[in-house]
């Protein structure tokens, strides 16, 4: 791998994917991971309701047996949940009367991320448009300034499998990066960082908007997922901070 894309000449990193997952991560002390429809908006409500979430890779047997291992329930794929399942649909488990107490969830993108990055030594955090401002002051007032932070938009998947960036996940990360800013944190930005935190403030103003319009927002509604969306741009409304611990994320404090 080239050094360069490492971004290593800066304290706060931003890139997509797994790949620029395992790229910017290096040598940081925290990883953030964005995946706003749905993995990480899904992880913030799920901390809401008092549920520990474990991140998987897959779903299928692997994951069955997964579940099995922590005595868990399997989130089951959004277009065959029904009755009172649990899905990466996040009102799936706000609509619950009984949460179960820990939940398996996985997720080709923001899932997959974080479950891989739970074997290196970095701090691993879950952030959304939900918490952004609970994350961003939560790693300021628990690491020092020029710590090094690694921010990952997840992105989609094309049908070939290749990563899709999706531009809600830029301004989810964007939306981290601005609270970053805001304490003191912004001097570290590398040009990457800088352009997600910008397309965050040029959204804001429209966000619920733009994220209902935006190309995975129109693939939820059109599939029948609106309220996805709309829980999706909750902007700042959960102050949990999901901290991946020993494979499961639990809130910080």
């Amino acid at each position: 791998m080239n050094p360069a894309h490492r971004q290593e000449n800066y304290a706060v990193r931003f890139d997509w994917g797994l790949a620029g997952a395992q790229a910017i991560s290096q040598g940081c002390e925290v990883a953030v991971v964005v995946d706003i429809l749905s993995f990480t908006t899904t992880l913030s409500v799920a901390l809401d309701a008092g549920i520990t979430v474990y991140p998987y890779r897959v779903g299928g047997e692997h994951a069955e047996a997964f579940a099995d291992e922590v005595d868990a329930i399997l989130a089951v794929g959004r277009s065959v949940a029904c009755g009172d399942q649990i899905s990466l649909s996040s009102p799936t488990i706000r609509n619950q009367t009984v949460v179960p107490q820990r939940l398996v969830l996985p997720s080709p993108n923001g899932a997959t991320i974080s479950y891989e990055l739970a074997a290196t030594a970095v701090t691993v955090i879950g952030a959304s448009l939900r918490n952004a401002r609970a994350v961003a002051t939560w790693i300021s007032d628990t690491y020092p300034p020029g710590t090094t932070i690694a921010i990952i938009a997840a992105g989609e998947r094309w049908p070939d499998g290749s990563l899709r960036p999706a531009v809600e996940d830029m301004w989810g990360a964007g939306a981290v990066l601005h609270e970053l800013a805001a304490h003191g944190r912004g001097e570290g930005f590398s040009p990457e960082s800088r352009v997600a935190r910008a397309a965050w403030t040029q959204v804001e103003p429209a966000l619920a908007a733009d994220l209902r319009d935006c190309a995975s927002g129109r693939e939820l509604v059109d599939a029948g997922y609106a309220q996805d969306v709309e829980i999706a741009a909750e902007i700042n409304s959960s102050t949990h901070v999901p901290v991946l611990r020993a494979h499961r994320f639990v809130p910080a404090n």
